[in-house]
């Protein structure tokens, strides 16, 4: 059905390369991608900075669709050597850890490890389980008169909830009553986001927290405290996802799949172009003729024509550039007004633990991935611990390679600061946090992106109105994060892929199933793709 077909696709984050391998494994169709960076894997790519590998967000490979968890297995198998210990170290730390039969273990570099999931609130100098969990770490943090309130808080939300849930604020006050709301969600997420969380789409809500509430935390608690009714399911389909306690990791970073998935594409004869961005999209009434391309190096401009496209690149960029029959004027506006949050990562070499500090427990680095910072005043929203995602992620294992991440818009005070400035800084609040003191610090560097979350705000209210332009053009597949302007996972991303490679193959015009992709309740197993 595809013979002498080409399908361009632009992006080569884990959308676009997704489906330049699954047109390869099923179809036989050459794929041609442009990519507009240096490098692979978009917001999904590993940062290499004097041997230290920084994840940018932090990468937890879990997904409750089997597609997606077999699709990861075969680029990269289970790290067989040391599975047996790490197997007595769950259960030392009363985990439970069962490895499914399906997958295969490989002894050499390119492999998935296990890793504990572990990740806590750094609220009022103290430490808080995330999610929050009723034992005496809490009670104590708290307060039992605090917890009171929490508790006559949440239980007037079930009584009376807001209704609609129009905002974001609605949503987390159903959830989780105004008191525990305002204490460890409020500041952080407008620290996320940078605009106050009831002009936030209630809709980010239900893609990215849908199934957390105050019930869920507590029924989940209560199994994790009785070991007979624990999950033995490694893949932890009945578990929230962000309730899991336990994670797949390539050994060194999101980065290593996206790029072996890179070196099998071009292995099975496709093409990837980097440092090429799209500068025109050539339309024709409903269809996509053509797209021209920039080579940075050689700065000439070259026409590519195809049969299909797929584009993961920011819709504002995507009707920006279109060239031909001109795009409604309300649709223009409201693409080009859409918003995004921009992101900062500072990573902190430190030269070894220590003992006078927050991140020291017994003379040991704490265990989380990452600390999610409530702290008044400070701009940092999380602190990721490299280290604990993945030994091999720290050039010498002795140092402790730490990741700051600031939740910016481009052309602010932050953003605008020199790279040196911005290192000054972030140190700085690590010491306010009393993480690290000066004299640790060892090295440091500064990693920009641009357009990292998509906004449900401003714009985006009117979004169907673009959403359904875009979708009359036959050919043209929209897929991933910034394609779809979704905050989407990097699972959620491949399976819109996945979809839209299924339509290309069977002749499906309808784009609904791709863009039901994280608003269907259950994904377990997601057949026709």
């Amino acid at each position: 059905m595809l013979n002498n077909k080409t399908v361009v696709i632009v992006g080569a984050g884990p959308a676009g390369l997704t489906a330049a391998l699954e047109l390869l494994n099923k179809t036989g169709v050459k794929p041609v991608v442009f990519e507009s960076s240096n490098q692979v894997g978009g917001i999904s790519k590993t940062v290499n900075y004097k041997g230290n590998r920084i994840d940018i967000g932090g990468h937890r490979f879990f997904s409750k669709s089997d597609v997606v968890m077999d699709w990861w297995n075969e680029v990269l198998p289970l790290q067989d050597r040391g599975i047996s210990s790490t197997v007595i170290n769950y259960h030392n730390n009363s985990k439970q850890l069962s490895l499914n039969t399906k997958f295969t273990y490989s002894n050499n570099g390119n492999v998935m490890l296990i890793r504990r999931r572990q990740s806590r609130i750094y609220y009022d100098g103290k430490f808080f389980d995330y999610p929050l969990t009723l034992n005496v770490r809490t009670l104590r943090n708290l307060g039992l008169s605090k917890l009171c309130l929490a508790g006559i808080s949440y239980a007037k939300a079930l009584m009376f909830p807001r209704k609609p849930e129009v905002s974001l604020e609605d949503f987390l006050i159903n959830r989780f009553g105004d008191n525990l709301y305002k204490t460890f969600f409020k500041e952080y997420t407008e620290k996320v986001w940078g605009v106050p969380c009831d002009q936030i789409s209630a809709e980010w809500g239900a893609q990215r927290i849908k199934g957390l509430s105050v019930h869920k935390v507590l029924t989940h608690a209560l199994k994790s405290s009785m070991s007979f009714l624990k999950s033995q399911d490694y893949q932890q389909k009945n578990i929230e996802t962000s309730l899991i306690e336990q994670f797949l990791y390539p050994k060194y970073g999101p980065g290593q799949l996206w790029e072996r998935v890179a070196e099998t594409i071009r292995e099975k004869g496709g093409e990837i172009h980097l440092n090429t961005p799209v500068v025109s999209w050539n339309n024709k009434q409903k269809i996509i003729k053509s797209v021209t391309v920039l080579d940075k190096k050689t700065n000439k401009k070259t026409i590519h024509k195809a049969d299909y496209f797929i584009s993961s690149v920011a819709i504002k960029n995507l009707v920006t550039n279109f060239n031909g029959n001109p795009v409604p004027l309300q649709v223009k506006k409201i693409a080009t007004s859409l918003e995004y949050r921009d992101f900062i990562t500072v990573g902190v070499l430190i030269g070894k633990i220590n003992k006078q500090t927050k991140l020291s427990v017994g003379g040991r680095l704490v265990d989380d991935n990452w600390i999610y910072i409530q702290e008044p005043g400070l701009k940092v929203g999380r602190v990721q611990i490299f280290n604990n995602w993945s030994p091999a992620l720290v050039k010498n294992p002795k140092n402790i390679w730490l990741g700051l991440e600031y939740f910016v818009n481009e052309g602010d005070d932050l953003w605008l600061m020199k790279d040196s400035q911005i290192k000054k800084f972030a140190i700085n609040e690590l010491q306010k946090l009393e993480f690290v003191q000066q004299k640790d610090v060892i090295d440091s560097v500064v990693v920009r992106v641009k357009k990292a979350y998509p906004g449900y705000f401003g714009a985006y209210r009117d979004f169907d109105v673009v959403q359904r332009y875009l979708d009359k053009y036959q050919n043209l597949f929209l897929v991933g994060r910034n394609g779809m302007h979704r905050y989407n996972n990097q699972d959620h991303s491949m399976l819109t892929a996945m979809r839209a490679v299924y339509n290309i193959i069977n002749g499906v015009l309808d784009k609904k199933n791709i863009w039901d992709i994280n608003t269907e309740e259950d994904y377990h197993e997601i057949k026709n793709i």
